[in-house]
């Protein structure tokens, strides 16, 4: 006699079933999630390697991109090439620089079969200086405007805001009043 693995036999009802525990609104959500978490790792995946004509996929073309650095008037770029052009330029002095994707809040405020969705990301660049090696970090909180539009999710618009840097003290701004997209919590 063998030990019983706690699995139901061959031919039996699979433990790991979902069944009557999912519905279609739920699985459409999920789907949905998982196409906009794609397309923010791909823009973090094409910042990294600096692949600047690649964001032209990932924006519609008159995706509006509101950049607030806290210093200063607000830069309004429009489309993946201005936002390519900018952060190019922007990051050009870093031997190294890395974008990452902390945490994202996806919301579908009339539900995922609207193919619209917004969404609160907050992120890190971790950055070293070509000529001083002098590394620094800083962080982010993008809200983002999501579109699916020819079975692919897009950003629509875009607004950032620097919420800290760090290169030996921490300067640190309050999150945004009017961040100018509305991002449900979690209870909405």
């Amino acid at each position: 006699m063998g030990r019983r693995s706690g699995r139901e036999p061959t031919g039996g009802t699979p433990t790991g079933s979902v069944a009557g525990v999912t519905d279609d609104r739920m699985t459409a959500e999920a789907v949905h999630d998982t196409g906009i978490r794609r397309l923010q790792h791909a823009y973090a995946d094409v910042v990294n390697r600096r692949a600047w004509p690649e964001l032209e996929a990932l924006f519609r073309s008159d995706a509006e991109v509101v950049i607030d650095r806290r210093a200063g008037e607000p830069l309004r770029l429009v489309g993946g090439s201005e936002v390519g052009a900018f952060i190019g330029t922007a990051i050009a002095h870093f031997s190294f620089f890395e974008f990452v994707v902390l945490n994202a809040h996806i919301v579908f405020p009339d539900g995922p079969e609207a193919g619209e969705a917004v969404c609160r990301l907050f992120m890190c660049e971790l950055r070293q200086e070509a000529d001083t090696g002098r590394f620094s970090t800083a962080f982010g909180l993008y809200h983002d405007r999501y579109v699916l539009d020819s079975g692919r999710w897009w950003f629509a618009e875009r607004r950032y805001h620097s919420i800290a840097r760090h290169g030996g003290v921490l300067d640190v701004f309050p999150l945004p009043d009017d961040p100018g997209i509305d991002v449900p919590g979690a209870g909405g």
